[in-house]
């Protein structure tokens, strides 16, 4: 990093803990006047246009008040400085610089990096989308350490940390502490944390866990065995507790999709102290794929919608990674904002995708991201004009057989391959049931867009700011 640039940061960092203290007490006007100050020092136009819409929001006492209010007074003072130096600072305006001349420049430039550590588990559940890796050899916390330096290097500062059961290495918490100027967010069953791993994320600041749930205790319990629902409700208290910025993550199937995605379940999940909620829908990958198990259109579009109306009545941000390809301007896979190394190292353009053409102990992550396979994925982007269909796997299944078939790229696992042969015609019945329930809702965006000038983040319309 430029010596102009640490120095820009370095200033950033400290102007935006002094707004942190000054909302210490959570007042709402004080929250506001922290708004206005960071659309003053924000340099980009999206930004200021972003922090423009976040401060209408507040003025008007809508739930992303009481989410930051929240933040502010049941956040540990660890954890919030974690937040706004990792993900504000250094994620948002320290590695954006890098991405956008990375962008310029027609390079990969993922905003977050996954990385499975182990596929070990102490649950068995059927349908995980790891279940079919191997899962005697853990990646060492090396080689981790080497992935998240060249990640920074190429403005990275946020990981996700999947599996397996992270929790199961302990080791692992030393390698959030060693990088302690980013942000992991951490899949788990939560089964396995107790008071000791509760201080310790307490301590850290920088790790946000994110705990499955399937439903309530008889859904959960059902899938990930007796007792589960208990354990992670035990969890949650503890984090809840020790000041830890955490969430749920839900699995939506086509049996469990009202449910999992009731307010009756996310109300409880804010009384038991989540800040963030994720929504995945099923793919039929992992173990015994099953496509009986997919949502249908109709679900997982019924998801997306309580989705959006939770974002906009309740104090937790919730998101669905299949629904809200606004937010992300279409798919993120294959390097344009994310990739994943699983444990034995090889790199895959998305966590369900398990197809590979290079493994990192062979090459630099710079190396990978330019590599054939990645650059087959994100010349076709976009694939889709239409973001409520974002996916290249069940959404626009031809992108992810054709750069395949270009790169030559391999199956990460025994049996990976039926996503592209034995299921290929549900999948492409599928995307073409998906694209016609959701073309009318489509159309009305872009007429909604077209007459405000703003996209769904508030930010003007313009081939400059749309370009990242």
């Amino acid at each position: 990093m430029r010596v102009a640039q640490q120095a820009r940061a370095y200033a950033l960092r400290a102007v935006a803990n002094s707004l942190g203290g000054l909302v210490a007490h959570c007042s709402d006007d004080n929250l506001v006047r922290m708004v206005r100050a960071l659309r003053q020092v924000a340099r980009r136009q999206d930004h200021r246009e972003q922090l423009e819409a976040l401060q209408r929001l507040f003025e008007n006492q809508h739930p992303a008040l009481y989410l930051a209010r929240r933040l502010f007074s049941e956040a540990s003072p660890t954890a919030r400085r974690a937040l706004i130096n990792n993900l504000a600072v250094n994620t948002t305006l320290v590695g954006g610089v890098t991405r956008r001349a990375r962008e310029a420049a027609g390079l990969g430039a993922p905003v977050l990096i996954v990385i499975s550590p182990t596929m070990r588990c102490n649950l068995r559940c059927y349908g995980c989308y790891a279940g079919e890796y191997a899962s005697t050899e853990d990646m060492s916390l090396e080689l981790m350490d080497r992935i998240i330096t060249e990640g920074k290097d190429i403005g990275v500062y946020l990981y996700t940390i999947s599996g397996g059961e992270p929790f199961i290495r302990r080791d692992l918490l030393d390698l959030y502490a060693q990088h302690n100027d980013c942000e992991f967010l951490v899949y788990t069953n939560g089964t396995l944390i107790d008071d000791s791993v509760a201080e310790r994320l307490a301590e850290l600041g920088n790790v946000g866990p994110a705990i499955s749930v399937e439903g309530f205790e008889e859904e959960t319990d059902g899938r990930r065995g007796k007792g589960t629902w208990k354990k992670i409700m035990a969890a949650m208290d503890r984090l809840h507790e020790a000041g830890v910025i955490f969430g749920f993550s839900g699995t939506v199937t086509r049996h469990n999709a009202n449910l999992i995605s009731s307010e009756a379940l996310v109300d409880l999940m804010i009384e038991k102290g989540c800040f963030f909620g994720w929504y995945f829908m099923y793919i039929p990958i992992g173990r015994k794929p099953d496509i009986s198990l997919m949502p249908t259109p109709e679900q997982r579009r019924k998801c997306g919608d309580r989705v959006e109306q939770y974002r906009a009545t309740k104090p937790i941000f919730v998101a669905d990674f299949w629904n809200d390809g606004l937010l992300t301007r279409g798919c993120m896979a294959g390097g344009r904002l994310y990739l994943h190394v699983t444990t034995s190292g090889w790199v895959e353009p998305c966590v369900f995708a398990h197809f590979t053409a290079d493994n990192i102990r062979d090459k630099s992550l710079e190396e990978i991201l330019d590599s054939k396979f990645f650059r087959a994925i994100r010349r076709r982007f976009p694939w889709s004009e239409n973001h409520l269909t974002p996916c290249a796997i069940i959404d626009n299944p031809w992108v992810l057989r054709g750069a395949v078939a270009e790169a030559g790229a391999r199956p990460s696992h025994p049996g990976a391959e039926t996503i592209l042969t034995d299921l290929a015609p549900h999948l492409d019945q599928y995307s073409a049931e998906m694209k016609t329930l959701t073309e009318p809702r489509w159309e009305a965006i872009l007429a909604e867009q077209k007459r405000t000038g703003k996209d769904a983040l508030g930010v003007s319309l313009t081939d400059e700011v749309a370009a990242h």
